[in-house]
């Protein structure tokens, strides 16, 4: 049914007011302040998502952006939208709006006040400055393709000449992103991705006394995924051990991965190196050459105490015994668990604690030069809803302003 004069009407109406959704609105009533624009949220306090990202921190982007730090589409459409608005712009963005950022580990860049609120609070002054037309609690319910476009909502119907959906994946459904959004692109013509968690800790039911052993233990760890019985990929970084599983940046680097050979219904498992960059050979050429300090000692050197100690007890080595003592079948045994020990994942702790979506609207059905939909007319698609996901580290906040910044030049002209 279509709606009455007496509904509220804007020229671009923008749904979902997280990340990518706050700064599309703002884009385009900066540059063509004449555009009304209405950004309708389902919560009554838009903005969740940010304040929980980065540990309350909000790691805005990164120092060093490029199509290789993302997964899902093709790497060329992802290239040309990060491009639109790359990080340095973002930088100087949040300069003017009283955020100035600074830099950590990694290319990490955080606000200065290392609070999300700040982050939050900021976005939401200029949407308001800016004269967006904030409408919170209102969820859009269903998309009707007319001429104009009419939202159909829990507080009535709305009419737009364009839309932009900008309400996430699955990822923390607590702050509003429940598929919602993708249903209703499914609807209107699009194909979905099929979606799993992403950045997302991984669970073991196997390795339990391990777990308990070390749950709080972090260390430098490289893991190997094995799909169909080869190696398909290799990540470095930091993991932690839980009492569920493994988190840390790697392992939430290699969710995503894992999660996709799962869903495909490929073999797959994981492989976990103690001593990142080394093989078997290197290790054990060390281990033969170095025979006179205890076999714990030596481990110890190298691995946190506590996961030394936990190693040995695993392979049944006795820790006071000497390198020289050890049998080459023992030495050679521990050599190669070092660089390839078996993790035993059986799961992922689900959305509920995925910091991103895999999957989503697929990318090549909307112009890269325009963030516009190719199945629905005026129907523009930004942020998480995408088939995109980058690693840790502030690429997903970066995919969500640049893919904002494409959709408002277009919007804006």
């Amino acid at each position: 049914m279509r709606p009455d004069s007496s509904d509220l009407q804007f020229d671009i109406a923008v749904v979902g007011a997280g990340a990518a959704g706050l700064a599309t609105a703002i884009f385009i009533r900066r540059l063509n302040p004449s555009r009304s624009v209405g950004l309708l949220d389902s919560s009554p306090k838009p903005g969740a998502k940010i304040l929980v990202s980065g540990g309350s921190r909000c790691n805005v982007t990164n120092a060093a952006v490029s199509e290789r730090d993302f997964s899902g589409g093709k790497p060329a459409i992802i290239r040309r939208i990060l491009r639109a608005f790359p990080p340095d712009e973002v930088i100087a963005w949040f300069g003017s709006l009283g955020v100035p950022l600074h830099e950590e580990a990694h290319g990490k860049l955080f606000p200065n006040s290392n609070r999300s609120r700040d982050v939050l609070n900021a976005l939401l002054e200029e949407a308001a400055a800016s004269g967006v037309v904030l409408q919170p609690a209102k969820r859009v319910e269903s998309i009707t393709a007319d001429d104009p476009l009419t939202l159909h909502t829990t507080r009535g119907a709305t009419r737009s000449t364009a839309v932009v959906m900008a309400t996430g994946g699955l990822s923390l459904p607590k702050t509003g992103s429940d598929g919602g959004g993708l249903e209703i692109a499914r609807r209107l013509g699009h194909m979905i991705v099929p979606t799993t968690p992403a950045l997302v800790p991984l669970t073991s039911s196997n390795d339990q006394p391990l777990h308990r052993a070390l749950t709080g233990v972090s260390h430098e760890a490289e893991l190997a995924l094995w799909i169909d019985g080869r190696i398909a990929l290799r990540l470095r970084g930091s993991l932690l051990w839980t009492h569920f599983g493994f988190s840390g940046p790697v392992v939430l680097d290699m969710s995503r991965h894992w999660l996709r050979a799962r869903l495909e219904e490929r073999s797959a498992h994981v492989t976990l190196s103690l001593v990142p960059g080394e093989s078997f050979e290197s290790v054990d050429r060390e281990w033969t050459a170095n025979r006179r300090a205890s076999t714990h000692r030596r481990l110890a050197e190298v691995l946190p105490s506590s996961l030394a100690t936990a190693v040995l007890q695993q392979l049944a080595i006795d820790p006071a015994m000497s390198l020289a003592d050890l049998s080459r079948d023992d030495r050679r045994r521990l050599a190669r668990r070092l660089v390839e020990w078996p993790l035993n994942v059986d799961g992922s702790r689900g959305y509920n604690y995925a910091e991103a979506t895999a999957g989503g609207v697929a990318l090549d059905e909307i112009d890269p030069a325009t963030m516009a939909s190719r199945k629905c007319p005026g129907l523009y698609l930004v942020g998480e809803m995408l088939d995109v996901d980058g690693r840790i580290g502030g690429f997903n906040f970066q995919w969500a302003w640049s893919s904002a910044r494409v959709a408002a030049r277009a919007l804006a002209g």
